[in-house]
């Protein structure tokens, strides 16, 4: 979960991996370093803390170099520490090495290690990695051999970089964790996502497990383990450099909350046709041949996974959603007729792409839907569908959610339409609604009272309740509340109130009704078993729900549309509530604490 970049040009690097590691620590900000050749040797600088802080202590006029490699840590192996942060080197400081992953084997490399005279500076597993390196040197292999050699021997996950004394190139190879090459035209990046370098060029390689890459200032090359060249694909990624930066806003939360009207136009672009749903890769009869859905997901698209599910459920198809880390170890029955989707904002979840692999090794189909193009879901998959979110850098995910749902919601119209040959009741009034999303969540944001209720109902406990597709948004508001407040918040479907929960509402404890134009009864029955302890309630629910509106103490009023579609209005209005809340209480938003946005170790 840590973030790595790499530059080889004619111009000094250290300002540009700076800027590539800032737009980079959403993957981790507990350390940061870089190291850069000359022709005097490498020049490391590295430090705890955030890149701000490493940036501060950096002369120019003393750190300098055009062949550089940086990274910015989440801690695995070893606590936060000026000695622990990347890039770790060897005994004579001529290697330098940047690693994101686990090594599982390091304990092991480091016995043998140290057995041969190896001295260790750091806590870490990548700190093997340069040693590897150096005895092969040593014995006199060439460095592309000796990087090999030295991968050769790691047992588990990692992307890797590294440069050597006196060289103007940049080694790097991936297992497991995402690498990037960026090509520009006098200079080449690497990174672990696109956003680190799109600023610089658009132009990318997405390497893939096993594969090696030598870059140099004029060019690259990639092959396998064995030194056999490997064709990857040059693609053009059609993020404007813009959508990675603040543009203005305090945090890139608020500005991706702001931007799920784009996002969601983004997503439906072209996509419904008329009285049809168009998937560009999947049309009328793609899946006739599926008889159970199972998605696999975690956190986030976990719940966008919950909605799909239900959604499945309501028109005739057998669904359920698992955790993916579960899912990996304990996987349900699954056969050839069983569609696994898995869903994934950046296509690099480590569980997520293990229960991938275990549903093929089953024999099932797979389907990733992710919103990165060339992400190892996306092609380890037997197929792929882009949400086309836009870039998302705030560690909380935000427009991804949004756009996710959306994409589900084609997805399982045509799904239902090819496994049961019927429509879904409402199809014509659910697609309209659905062309309307994006100008309703842009009413709703022009007009949220989401601050004020934020700041009247801040509290050390919050309940998130909600009744059926409305239980993933509950569940979703209180996981979104949680990582960026720290305060407590549990989301549950509303008839378990009396089954536990109950004990603990007080007249302290916020409770916040998903309200989706279904189950209006039960609603008011849920709500009055918690005003009657003395918590007060917030409905987050269309106007057309009156009866709801005036039972609750507040009300989040979104617009009055399909009950399918409602969910992500109020998922809206409650990231607007959690934004907020944590403004109030000076967290970190961006950055939660021992959070990064993506997962890429089990």
């Amino acid at each position: 979960m840590c973030g790595i970049t790499a530059q080889v040009g004619p111009t000094d690097a250290a300002d540009t991996l700076l800027t590539c590691l800032e737009n980079l620590e959403y993957r981790g900000y507990d350390s940061a370093g870089i190291a850069l050749s000359d022709e005097s040797g490498l020049t490391i600088n590295k430090s705890e803390g955030t890149v701000g802080d490493l940036r501060a202590g950096i002369s120019s006029d003393t750190f300098d170099g055009g062949v550089g490699i940086g990274h910015t840590r989440w801690s695995t192996h070893g606590s936060p520490s000026d000695e622990n942060a990347h890039p770790h080197t060897d005994c004579t400081g001529s290697i330098a090495v940047v690693h994101n992953g686990i090594i599982d084997n390091h304990e092991a490399l480091r016995t043998e290690l140290q057995s041969r005279g190896h001295e260790f500076t750091s806590d870490t597993d990548t700190e093997v990695i340069p040693h590897l390196v150096s005895e092969r040197l040593e014995a006199g292999e060439d460095i592309e051999a000796a990087f090999r050699g030295a991968v050769r021997e790691l047992d588990g996950s990692y992307a890797v970089a590294m440069i050597v004394s006196g060289e103007q190139r940049v080694f790097a190879t991936r297992h497991g964790s995402p690498l990037v090459v960026g090509l520009g035209d006098r200079t080449q990046y690497l990174a672990s996502d696109v956003p680190a370098f799109i600023e610089y060029t658009d132009r990318v390689i997405y390497l893939e497990d096993g594969d090696v890459a030598v870059v140099g200032p004029s060019g690259h090359h990639v092959t396998d383990q064995a030194g056999k060249p490997v064709d990857r694909s040059v693609e053009t990624v059609d993020w404007e450099p813009e959508a990675a930066e603040k543009g203005g806003y305090d945090h890139y939360m608020l500005k991706e909350i702001q931007e799920q009207p784009t996002s969601l136009r983004q997503t439906l672009e072209g996509r419904i046709r008329e009285e049809s749903v168009s998937l560009e890769s999947f049309p009328p009869g793609s899946f006739t041949d599926v008889s159970t859905v199972q998605f696999v997901a975690c956190g986030t698209s976990y719940h966008a996974g919950l909605y799909g599910s239900h959604l499945l459920s309501e028109g005739g198809v057998p669904a359920t959603t698992h955790l993916a880390s579960e899912y990996a170890v304990y996987p349900p029955p699954i056969d050839e007729d069983t569609l696994v989707i898995a869903v994934t904002q950046s296509g690099e979840t480590a569980d997520t792409l293990e229960a991938l692999r275990v549903a093929k090794e089953h024999g099932a189909r797979t389907l990733a839907i992710t919103n990165v193009v060339g992400s190892t879901a996306a092609r380890e998959s037997d197929d792929a569908l882009l949400i086309r979110a836009g870039p998302e850098i705030g560690v909380a995910a935000t427009k991804t959610f949004s756009s996710q749902v959306a994409t589900l919601l084609l997805v399982a119209n045509r799904l239902i339409e090819d496994v049961t040959g019927e429509l879904l009741d409402g199809h014509l009034d659910r697609l309209e609604s659905l062309r309307s999303l994006p100008s309703f969540v842009q009413t709703g944001l022009d007009t949220s009272q989401a601050p004020a209720v934020a700041d009247q109902y801040l509290s050390d406990g919050h309940f998130f309740i909600g009744r059926g597709n409305g239980v993933p948004v509950a569940l979703e508001a209180a996981l979104k509340f949680k990582e960026i407040t720290y305060e407590h918040a549990e989301g549950f479907p509303a008839g378990e109130l009396k089954h536990g929960p109950l004990a603990l509402v007080t007249a302290d404890t916020p409770v916040f009704v998903v309200c989706t134009g279904r189950d209006a009864s039960k609603l008011e029955s849920a709500i009055r078993e918690v005003q009657t302890r003395g918590a007060p309630v917030i409905a987050v629910a269309p106007r057309s729900m009156s009866d709801i509106i005036d039972t609750a103490d507040e009300t989040l009023t979104v617009p009055a549309t399909h009950p399918d579609l409602v969910p992500i209005l109020a998922n809206v209005q409650l990231q607007l509530v959690a934004y907020h809340a944590a403004a109030k209480l000076d967290r970190a938003i961006d950055k939660p604490r021992n959070l990064a946005k993506s997962v890429t170790v089990e």
